[in-house]
């Protein structure tokens, strides 16, 4: 379906993360509401863990088997199964991990409040994006990823 629409696109390091990705949701007309066909190998993840301050993302399981981390917790989703990730700290991190002998397909569902900030509680980063109209995360306007020890002084370079 969204190879014929010339939407794929492919995301990772290929070691952990590796995935194809359609973002669908602009192709459709969608405003505000983010939509993404994701297809995840065996082993692998899409995104790593994270959570985000601005918005809510659901997912929904097309194909394969997998676990779902959510906060503290992890648990076994399959085909047919719905994940939720509201909106909000740590406690409400997530991430889809491939588990099983073949692809994971899903969709990603998610409002477009924009700026976002996303939160990495495995590697303590953040990440805060700025997407223009009519573009994706991945074109973001601004965007900046780091670690709160490298916030820099409010007066610095100001004249």
């Amino acid at each position: 379906m969204y190879e014929a629409a010339g939407l794929p696109m492919q995301g990772g390091d290929g070691e952990k993360f590796s995935a194809r990705i359609a973002p669908i949701g602009a192709a459709l007309g969608l405003t505000g509401l983010g939509m993404m066909f994701i297809t995840v190998a065996p082993g692998k993840r899409a995104f790593p863990f994270h959570n985000h301050l601005g918005n809510d993302e659901a997912f929904v399981i097309l194909e394969g088997r997998g676990t779902y981390r959510f906060g503290t917790q992890e648990h076994p989703v399959g085909p047919g199964d719905v994940c939720a990730a509201p909106k909000g700290g740590p406690d409400r991190a997530h991430q889809l991990i491939n588990t099983g002998e073949t692809d994971l397909k899903y969709l990603g569902i998610s409002t477009n409040n924009d700026p976002d900030v996303v939160e990495y509680p495995d590697s303590g980063k953040f990440a805060v994006l700025a997407v223009a109209p009519g573009t994706s995360f991945v074109d973001a306007h601004l965007k900046f990823i780091g670690r709160a020890e490298e916030t820099g002084d409010y007066w610095n370079g100001e004249l």
